[in-house]
């Protein structure tokens, strides 16, 4: 009876565990899908590039700038939120069924919240995204913050507001700057080094001196020369490292973040768009602005580069892919240089065929989607980041010397992406006009962008492109400008009223950074920048149709 018992026993632990294991696998699935739904939304993407043109030299050079920005990664972790380390090791040493997941989602946001979902956390237990990141103290407050600012003397408030200082707490509880240089020195130190590595054995004299002055000012923290070197680099090697974009900082939007751009010159295709470098005074002279705040002269370089991607890193490489960008931010190089535009070509092939054909076909009527056209919308992103450069930047307000950044806060962001946006069409619109642009374009243009539209407002309407889209498509809906058929469920593009809506649009988002109002920045965000019923439910739709890509980079293993 005892053998028996055992049996009976030992048979009842075995039922026991064996349901147990089996319950575990069918609730755990269902919580791993939700992160694994969650990464199927980024389809992965093969980035690289023909290295056969660069010399040996150059060969080795790439690789010792690609292990540098590696070191960027590390340090963007750190920007964005104090826990990332910890919790980055912790996912490391899950082995369980859902940690693999969770890793690989943490990597593609570069932090436990979903930019696909409002920064909502993936990962149980783990707080709201906080809107100071980690450049200011975890307890501090915008009150606390402006009073402190106003005991300081210029130089300290310049510091205090500047992109690459952080703030920090003394032992005596008061707020202090820390420079980047001190803050973030264990990874910029070593990636400074390879930069000057890679400086030696370039072939190329504009790569070196930027390489090099670019690893000094890792250490100096004083990032102008640099700058004024990237914006004459001409070589095969395109390279763009260091701290840049504010984003992150949703406090204030002045503290910059960490990324890099390793890329490699298209030479054929920089060369059809240097064109449009020329026509740059002219609209800025015909910007619908009021003339007392259009720029009578524009900084002498404005070079544009295609370029194609291997290899980018921190905020370069989270979540959503740039497609193009438009540096550098420091209005004091912008106002010497002008700014240099770097269009990802390979990326926007990437986004274009995975994303923004398929979305085309699902919002679309089939009459407009036969105007979607890749010149269309490599053209556009170009002109978006044309427009960056014109317009206002530095202004006066109640006879202080300021600029646009600094009196929107952190709604600068969301504007300036959707004054880009705007004006970028009305710039391609202008130039067709002349003569300069195809007139077949204006068939595509507008069509390839409403269906753009809904390719950017899946990033979000807390990420600044994603809003400052969603404030668009609403202003131009309420204009008349796009059409929604309710019986089909799709849009489409008022031929007769569009060119009239985006030029009004243009006017009011230029005089707003040129008043630097922040009462009307905020108002017009507030009325617009949401996502309404009619695309709401084309959102729905698109759920099985990829948002973006995720980038393999075989150059950097």
């Amino acid at each position: 009876m005892r053998n028996s018992c055992k049996k009976i026993a030992c048979l009842l632990i075995t039922l026991y565990l064996t349901t147990l294991v089996f319950s575990q696998k069918a609730a755990r699935p269902q919580t791993d899908n939700s992160v694994a739904a969650k990464i199927r939304r980024f389809a992965p993407t093969v980035l690289t590039a023909d290295t056969s043109r660069l010399s040996p030299n150059d060969r080795q050079a790439l690789q010792k700038i690609i292990t540098a920005a590696k070191y960027l990664d590390g340090l963007f972790l750190r920007q964005v939120w104090r826990g990332n380390e910890t919790l980055l090791e912790r996912l490391k040493a899950d082995l369980g069924m859902l940690g693999p997941a969770q890793l690989h989602y943490f990597m593609i946001n570069k932090g436990p919240w979903s930019q696909l979902d409002n920064n909502e956390p993936f990962i149980q237990g783990i707080p709201p995204k906080p809107p100071q990141a980690n450049f200011y103290p975890d307890d501090i407050t915008k009150e606390e913050f402006n009073s402190w600012l106003n005991t300081l003397s210029p130089t300290e408030k310049e510091k205090a507001t500047g992109y690459f200082y952080v703030i920090r707490r003394g032992s005596d509880r008061k707020l202090k700057t820390v420079p980047y240089s001190d803050e973030y020195r264990e990874f910029l130190e070593p990636a400074g080094k390879l930069l000057r590595e890679a400086a030696q054995l370039t072939t190329n004299a504009t790569l070196k001196r930027f390489l090099d002055k670019r690893a000094a000012a890792f250490a100096s923290n004083d990032y102008y020369e640099s700058d004024v070197a990237w914006m004459d680099l001409d070589s095969p090697i395109d390279v763009t490292i260091g701290p840049y974009e504010t984003y992150e900082d949703e406090l204030f939007g002045y503290k910059a973040a960490f990324e890099a751009y390793v890329t490699l010159r298209d030479e054929a295709e920089s060369a059809k768009l240097k064109k449009f470098s020329q026509y740059l005074q002219e609209l800025e002279d015909h910007l619908p602005l009021d003339a007392k705040y259009r720029n009578p002269k524009l900084g002498a370089a404005s070079p544009i580069r295609v370029v194609n991607e291997v290899f980018s890193s921190g905020e370069g490489n989270s979540g959503v892919q740039t497609a193009a960008f438009n540096l550098p931010n420091d209005e004091r190089v912008v106002k010497e240089k002008g700014s240099k535009r770097i269009m990802l070509k390979n990326v926007q092939d990437a986004k274009f065929n995975k994303t923004l054909i398929p979305i085309s076909r699902v919002v679309l009527p089939p009459a407009q989607q036969r105007n979607l056209a890749f010149a269309a919308f490599f053209t556009h992103i170009l002109t978006h980041e044309l427009m960056h450069g014109l317009g206002p930047h530095n202004i006066t307000v109640n006879g202080e010397q300021t600029t646009v950044r600094k009196q929107l806060k952190e709604l600068y962001s969301a504007v300036e992406e959707a004054k880009a946006d705007i004006t970028g069409l009305w710039a391609l619109q202008y130039l067709i006009d002349k003569g300069v642009v195809d007139k077949s374009m204006e068939r595509t243009l507008y069509t390839t962008n409403l269906a753009s539209m809904f390719r950017s407002v899946r990033f979000g309407i807390t990420e600044a492109h994603g809003r400052g889209v969603a404030m668009q498509f609403n202003y131009l809906t309420d204009e008349g400008a796009i059409k929604f058929n309710e019986a089909a469920g799709t849009f489409s593009i008022d031929p007769a009223k569009v060119k009239q809506a985006v030029r009004k649009l243009t006017s009011e988002l230029l005089t707003i950074e040129a008043e630097g109002s922040y009462e009307k920045a905020k108002a017009i965000l507030e009325k617009y920048a949401m996502i309404r019923p009619p695309m709401k439910s084309a959102l729905e739709k698109l759920k099985t149709v990829p948002v973006d890509i995720e980038p393999i980079f075989p150059m950097a293993k």
